[in-house]
């Protein structure tokens, strides 16, 4: 597919992200039904969708976690100079972990490891530096504490107060934290979030707005811009990112557009979902 033609997209930028024709069935369960996709270099994109949708599955696709039935998934290699696209799914294991190494992924129950918040970032440092090609990537203990707790700060977390706690002593909202601290941690250039604020109160969900806002906004290392991939039920979410939507529909993706131009809709499958919106979230507080 031509760039001038695939979906979503600053067109200005490198393509960070490009999926086409993605379909995807479990048994006789068919959850997503051709959907293409592109997040250029950049790019602030919320996935929604009713319940069933296919949110999250399309969201493990294009992470390289699932494999889909049908279609491909093409993401910039940054391990490579220029950040050429690669073909996700006919890269062996190692190839894909290596392409990957730019990503991060903040999952919808954390996937916090047992141990301290110290131990968690940490771990996730040590692998990424001994995947990495660059041997100056070998970091000392002293450096890798330096990284946890800038990565802290950035999550807006006391790294004195935190660090050394256990993952099973944090609240669902600092957890979450943490989590994204983890992912800062690393530097990616990509982020995917599965529901960011499942879960938490309106008080957390409003801080965890904030956070992923910023986390978007704030440069990597160098100055290059960060991509960030959302799925969420969450409206005041996307108000606060006023991002680009792409809008689920019986595994079908029947919108691709502007926030303002979403929350706009009044009639059909979109305009139905945003009057439920509120009502899906007040269920999950």
């Amino acid at each position: 597919m031509p760039d001038s033609q695939a979906a979503g997209g600053n067109i200005s930028t490198p393509i960070e992200l490009r999926a086409v024709g993605i379909s995807k069935s479990f048994g006789e369960r068919t959850v997503l039904r051709g959907i293409s996709l592109q997040a250029h270099r950049g790019d602030l994109v919320c996935i929604v969708g009713g319940s069933g949708s296919g949110k999250t599955v399309l969201m493990h696709i294009l992470a390289g976690l699932i494999e889909p039935d049908t279609g491909t998934v093409e993401a910039a290699d940054h391990s490579t100079p220029g950040a050429p696209l690669v073909r996700l799914f006919e890269l062996d294991r190692d190839q894909l972990e290596r392409v990957r190494l730019s990503w991060a992924v903040v999952f919808q129950r954390n996937a916090l490891f047992s141990g301290s918040v110290r131990e968690n970032i940490a771990l996730l440092l040590r692998e990424h530096a001994a995947m990495s090609t660059d041997d100056t990537r070998e970091l000392t203990e002293s450096q890798i504490t330096d990284l946890a707790r800038r990565s802290l700060i950035d999550a807006a977390l006391d790294p004195d107060e935190v660090l050394d706690k256990d993952r099973d002593t944090l609240s669902g909202g600092m957890a979450k934290r943490v989590a994204i601290a983890r992912a800062i941690a690393i530097d990616p250039a990509l982020i995917f979030y599965d529901e960011p604020t499942t879960g938490l109160d309106p008080v957390i969900s409003g801080r965890i707005h904030e956070l992923v806002f910023n986390t978007h906004h704030q440069p990597r290392s160098g100055g290059a811009r960060r991509t960030s991939i959302i799925v969420t039920h969450d409206k005041d979410l996307l108000r606060r990112l006023e991002p680009r939507v792409v809008m689920l529909y019986e595994g079908r993706a029947i919108f691709d557009g502007p926030y303002r131009s979403f929350v706009s809709i009044r009639e059909g499958p979109a305009g139905e979902y945003l009057r439920a919106m509120p009502v899906l979230q007040s269920r999950v507080i």
